[in-house]
């Protein structure tokens, strides 16, 4: 169960973020905003408490904290994002980090993760090599989950931006699964709700203390989940759509 979150409060400079999404247009700043708030609302109504970052505008992807650091339970993990202008994030966030955790690492050149592309079941980590997340950086972070415990494994990704952008694990071995995936004999373990590629976005949706969050507008992908008995909070983030982000990516929970 978590207990806590923290956000960062998108700054103006949220326009010029890293995307491969540029046919949905720009983001809207004030939307942005808007949508944010009720992001801190609906985790607040699954019972977190939510430290809110102020806006960091030297870096627009900040608001997309969960990429610069991995939470685990025993230790906090600062990562080394493969995009290169956003490296200076992980220092945002390791003066805040710092202070709730003993336990502190760091990935190290020529590693990079962004934490986009780590999807925790219960002790072990799936961690996906793309663009983002190269080898070295995934032989670090399996290293130190060794070291406190947990155990970690690789997946080759094909087609999209991070691993989470078509996987998240709901907790009771259900796993929301998309696309190059659903085939993928690594995950046959787990029950799938299997997304429709019409749907694919609705993939990046989040398990808090048995609620799940998912995007606003996918009826599909919104059935099957309820279907599974959990309660379904829906939250709009269409303005971070444009930036290729989802739901996940917008806060750090532990």
């Amino acid at each position: 169960m978590f207990s806590k979150a923290i956000v960062r409060t998108p700054g103006k400079s949220l326009i010029d973020g890293l995307t491969d999404s540029k046919h949905l247009g720009s983001p809207d700043y004030q939307k942005a905003i808007t949508q944010h708030k009720a992001y801190i609302k609906a985790l607040q109504s699954c019972g977190l408490e939510v430290h809110v970052l102020e806006s960091c505008e030297d870096y627009p992807d900040s608001t997309f904290v969960e990429d610069v650091a991995l939470i685990t339970p025993k230790c906090a993990i600062f990562t080394r994002p493969g995009a290169e202008s956003r490296r200076g994030e992980v220092e945002q966030i390791e003066t805040v980090l710092r202070d709730q955790f003993d336990n502190v690492e760091r990935v190290e050149a020529p590693g990079t993760i962004e934490a986009g592309d780590i999807m925790m079941v219960d002790n072990h980590y799936y961690i996906g090599l793309s663009d983002r997340t190269n080898i070295q950086g995934a032989e670090q972070i399996i290293g130190i989950l060794n070291k406190y415990g947990y155990t970690g494994s690789t997946v080759n990704l094909k087609e999209v931006l991070h691993l989470k952008t078509g996987l998240s694990y709901l907790e009771n071995n259900l796993l929301v699964i998309c696309g190059e995936f659903k085939n993928d004999p690594i995950f046959s373990r787990f029950d799938h709700i299997d997304i429709p590629e019409e749907e694919s976005y609705a993939a990046n949706c989040i398990w808090v203390n048995d609620n799940v969050l998912i995007p606003t507008g996918y009826p599909l992908a919104k059935g099957k989940i309820i279907s599974t008995g959990y309660n379904v909070i829906e939250v709009d983030v269409s303005e971070y759509k444009k930036l290729d982000g989802g739901l996940s990516c917008l806060s750090l929970r532990y």
